[in-house]
């Protein structure tokens, strides 16, 4: 007899079922959840949000159970613009990500300096079309009527051959 789903037979949001397979990786490799990640413009407000992002939050090391507990530190990755206004605002980050996670897991905050934004993708150019992959395109939509969706097709044919190699 195979195993029940977690869902059921409904249909679920792509976001809950990788929350399910990133969240244990991300708490593993780096001890921070997906929706501390998530929720980091709300946290710091959208002006740090901008230029910042949580790394990771390392933990001291403990060599047995019995030692008392001490709280961890956040690293945060931050463009150097704003790294001033964030090591300005660290107490008000550090209240905040507690109450986030609900107790008082972070001591500290470690800004490290690095790009935060993914670089921009260039979309490759589309090669010119052939005379006679124009001429066929023409001919395509040659009877549309409508002015604009006429050329709104032949430009979607465009892209679509020029693509093509």
């Amino acid at each position: 007899m195979a195993g029940k789903r977690k869902y059921g037979n409904a249909a679920v949001p792509v976001s809950d079922v990788a929350s399910d397979i990133i969240d244990p990786v991300l708490r593993k490799r780096a001890g921070i959840t997906i929706g501390l990640v998530q929720s980091w413009e709300e946290i710091v407000g959208e002006r740090l949000a901008a230029s910042t992002r949580p790394e990771k939050i390392a933990w001291p090391r403990r060599l047995n159970e019995d030692d008392p507990f001490e709280p961890a530190a956040l690293v945060i990755a931050c463009e150097g613009a704003a790294a001033l206004r964030l090591q300005h605002e660290t107490g008000e980050i550090i209240e905040r990500v507690n109450a986030f996670l609900g107790f008082g897991a972070i001591g500290r905050v470690k800004i490290v300096q690095k790009p935060v934004a993914p670089a921009p993708k260039r979309r490759p150019v589309p090669r010119r079309l052939t005379g006679a992959e124009t001429a066929h395109l023409d001919k395509l939509v040659d009877g549309i009527e409508n002015d604009g969706l006429r050329e709104a097709l032949a430009r979607l044919g465009r892209s679509i051959l020029g693509e093509k190699r």
